[in-house]
């Protein structure tokens, strides 16, 4: 099992989960982030930290449709280890409906962290 990343990280991004990730597997784009789910390691300690509720197990319904999106991403954009800062205008987009339709970025992530 792993966890993935979901729709409502983009555009918000805040990146509260990488801070406490043991191994280092969350990899950024412009707008999101992924984690790589061979490198996960189960551990769940990502899920209560995202603000957003991004995050899920791959066992949930929801995580279905998001394990291939973080799995391609996660072998194309940059690994990330530290807490970046987040977007300015991060808390508008929390719970907006359908950020992948309308915002989604496949362009790498260029985060101080």
């Amino acid at each position: 099992m792993t966890y993935v990343v979901t729709e409502s990280c983009i555009k918000c991004k805040f990146m509260d989960c990488v801070e406490v990730c043991p191994v280092d597997c969350f990899y950024e784009g412009e707008n999101m982030l992924v984690i790589h789910p061979d490198e996960c390691i189960d551990c769940g300690v990502c899920e209560p930290e995202c603000p957003t509720e991004a995050i899920l197990p791959d066992s949930d319904e929801e995580a279905d449709k998001w394990l291939d999106l973080n799995t391609k991403q996660s072998n194309l954009w940059p690994n990330i280890t530290r807490k970046g800062k987040p977007p300015s205008d991060a808390e508008d987009f929390e719970g907006v409906e359908d950020k992948f339709n309308k915002y989604y970025s496949d362009k790498p992530g260029k985060s101080d962290g």
